[in-house]
């Protein structure tokens, strides 16, 4: 009787949560009623689970894949089957999550202008695929948020007047100024059809085959918390909102990163970690720095977000051969509360974003960076400014060929430097994120980008699976080396608790091709110093100015060298990483 009281107590509990929750999201509704169906949507009302606030849910074990369902392809078994396989062979042991991006039916933007939210696309495989995969791996999955295809049965719905669907989609007058809305892409924002007998201007923030869902109507709330119960049901860990920031939308504003938009976050983590305490929300919201860490909120909002400011910080730093702005960046970070954490990552499907170092590198240094990833074969995508003008969004290159050189041009140092990025996102607090196509040393695919007719596909190669087991089999090959250099400092990471994600981090100062910082464990054993040199020149480093502990006995993890003299020197080499630890 005492457990069935605590229950009842749990639930009413809940039941006001998610009502304050929609009272600052719909004043005028009645959100009693709302409240009543999202937590019999997401069956709260059968099952309600106690999360533990500031609960890690992580550790330095945690690395994630970042995939397309069809990335390996395979003469035998459908792409999500051949992709299960290539894991467990590669990855068992190294990588414990996946992220398998958009892998619903979908007519364009590859995945993200989704048609049906309830189905695997059928060139890929099916739910029965999904699931063995979340049984070998934690499966982070994309719920896109903002938009839904044109060719989804809600907007055949609206165009014809019917329900579902009719009023599931953002209106507005043309003649409304719009001018202070942020936009992603340089396409027009409104696009016009027929709504019914009527014709309509519906809001497409990311291109006309994407058309945004209406928020305002609690009933797309609910038919979005229904895709998640799915989901979960599905063996979905790791929630990805995509283009989050975008979805509430107010006449007058920026229509970004609004209120609502924050509340509708806290709702959705109020209701997930209900249901299930150990699923993680990330959200995607490429933007400046300042605002992407305002959806940590009190956390209470995402678990993780994107560290999207490192992608195009580490890069220039690494082509400049200065890492003041990656040090000054560093230094600004907050560091995550107990029960949130960073996704570190250096590249992804999509491009280098620029927009996150908006006041952090200046005009002229971003040109420049633009200018040398050009010059290595990269291509650059734009978008519109409130002054019809426009601006440089991201940068469309694979992460190999982006690291072939510095600013001065492409020289033989380009595997070290490659390395050397991802050492300093295994190293820094949070979790890493590998594109696959990183991990393999993928260079620009200039066919698929031409046959795609987008910028992006640059970095969307796929490989058929006996071609790619024979590269990266093949010693000589350069996607074997990739592989193995990667390997060997992921297995490091793992075994160190200074690299938990939440293990205290410093900012170490030791010139400006030196870019180093200081890991201690949660239980203050065990330190690592982080040193790696970004230019393409020998530097020498006292080791009394990062100041070992001489009762201590000292150790780089990656190339074993014992250090037993405090006042002698290091010499790294052009683009070498020392992880210099007290414990091993």
């Amino acid at each position: 009787m005492t457990q069935n009281n605590e229950q009842l107590s749990i639930e009413k509990i809940l039941r006001q949560k998610v009502c304050d929750h929609l009272t600052a999201i719909y004043p005028d509704a009645d959100c009693g009623d709302i409240a009543e169906r999202l937590l019999s949507t997401m069956r709260l009302d059968e099952d309600c689970q106690t999360p533990l606030a500031h609960k890690n849910l992580w550790d330095q074990t945690d690395t994630l894949v970042i995939t397309y369902g069809n990335t390996i392809l395979s003469e035998t078994q459908p792409p999500l089957q051949a992709l299960h396989h290539f894991l467990k062979t590669h990855f068992t042991m190294l990588i414990n999550s996946v992220h398998i991006l958009p892998f619903f039916p979908y007519s364009s933007d590859d995945g993200f202008a989704v048609i049906d939210y309830k189905q695997v696309a059928p060139n890929l495989g099916d739910w029965k695929d999904i699931l063995r995969i979340s049984t070998d791996f934690h499966l982070m999955a994309d719920l896109v948020i903002n938009h839904c295809s044109a060719e989804h049965q809600w907007f055949a719905n609206f165009q014809r007047g019917e329900s579902p669907g009719n009023d599931y989609f953002v209106t507005v007058d043309p003649d409304e100024d719009l001018s202070g809305v942020v936009r992603p892409r340089t396409t027009p924002l409104l696009r016009a059809v027929a709504n019914g007998e009527e014709s309509k201007c519906v809001w497409c923030t990311f291109g006309h085959d994407q058309i945004d869902l209406n928020f305002g109507n609690p009933q797309v709330l609910q038919e979005i918390v229904d895709i998640i119960r799915l989901y979960l049901d599905m063996g979905v860990r790791i929630f990805r909102l995509d283009a989050v920031a975008f979805i509430w939308k107010q006449i007058g504003t920026s229509c970004i990163n609004l209120p609502q938009t924050h509340e509708i976050v806290r709702l959705l983590r109020t209701l997930i970690e209900h249901a299930d305490p150990n699923t993680v929300i990330i959200t995607e919201t490429n933007i400046p720095n300042r605002e992407n860490l305002s959806y940590f909120g009190n956390a209470n909002e995402a678990h993780c977000i994107y560290n999207f400011s490192l992608p195009p910080l580490l890069v220039n730093s690494l082509v400049s051969g200065s890492c003041r702005h990656l040090t000054n960046w560093l230094m600004s970070m907050p560091p995550a509360q107990n029960g949130t954490t960073y996704l570190n990552f250096i590249a992804s499907h999509d491009g280098i974003g620029l927009r996150p170092v908006e006041g952090l590198l200046s005009d002229e240094e971003q040109e420049a960076l633009v200018q040398t990833m050009e010059n290595f074969g990269g291509k650059i995508s734009w978008r519109a400014l409130d002054d019809d003008n426009k601006k440089p969004y991201e940068i469309n290159i694979a992460l190999f060929d982006a690291l072939k050189g510095t600013t001065a041009g492409e020289d033989h140092w380009q595997l070290e430097r490659f390395v050397c990025a991802h050492a300093i996102m295994l190293a820094l607090e949070g979790i890493p994120a590998f594109y696959l196509h990183s991990l393999m040393g993928a260079t620009n695919d200039y066919q698929r980008m031409e046959t795609h007719g987008h910028n992006r596909a640059i970095n969307r190669r796929q490989w058929h699976q006996q071609e790619l087991d024979r590269l990266l089999a093949d010693p000589h090959s350069h996607h074997h080396q990739v592989f193995q250099c990667l390997r060997h400092l992921i297995r490091l990471r793992r075994e160190q608790p200074a690299f938990h994600p939440n293990a205290t981090q410093f900012t170490l100062h030791l010139g400006d091709a030196i870019f180093a910082f200081w890991r201690q464990s949660m239980d203050r054993r065990q330190s690592i110093f982080c040193l790696n040199n970004i230019s393409d020149a020998p530097q020498t480093v006292l080791l009394s100015s990062i100041n070992l502990i001489g009762t201590d006995k000292w150790k780089d993890l990656v190339s074993d060298e014992i250090f037993e003299d405090m006042l002698a020197s290091v010499t790294l080499e052009p683009y070498q990483t020392l992880w210099i630890t007290n414990r091993w």
